[in-house]
């Protein structure tokens, strides 16, 4: 059944992505490596695709126990992030989240991860997609220099 004309427009795949930090000097933030292609073996957000009949949030949630055995919490919208080419498998639009932690809890990888591992975001390795955009506004965010929002990326 055609929803009103829908069909005939291309849809991107929706994925999500999720910036957890533990509070203090130095701030720290979970990363996972990556088990499968596209780069594997580099790091990146823990994240992934959003399932049909499952909100943002809850995905945000599922992809973070999932690879890295953390239970979200206060997940806080970052934003959107749409920019053409983003992800080399085709379009994907992205829901950014942020999480704040007062200690570092045990992380280890699961599912499409290979590992997970917390970093000083004064010592990040290079990022995998455009992780390296939403970890520095994340931060920015964290360290109030910006409010989270829903704008466009």
């Amino acid at each position: 059944m055609d929803a009103g004309g829908l069909d005939r427009w291309p849809r991107p795949a929706l994925t999500v992505d999720v910036a957890v930090f533990v509070r203090g000097a130095p701030l720290q933030l979970l990363l996972i490596q990556r088990a499968e292609p596209p780069f594997a073996g580099e790091w990146a957000l823990p994240g992934g695709f959003v399932e049909e009949g499952e909100t943002v949030a809850a995905a945000a949630a599922r992809e973070l126990l999932e690879e890295t055995a953390i239970e979200a919490g206060d997940l806080r919208l970052l934003g959107v992030y749409s920019a053409p080419g983003r992800d080399p498998r085709g379009w994907t639009v992205s829901v950014a989240y942020v999480q704040e932690l007062e200690v570092e809890l045990p992380a280890r990888g699961g599912d499409d991860a290979a590992a997970a591992r917390w970093f000083g975001v004064d010592e990040l390795p290079t990022l995998a997609f455009d992780h390296a955009q939403i970890v520095a506004e994340a931060i920015e965010a964290v360290r109030g220099r910006r409010g989270a929002g829903s704008d466009d990326r």
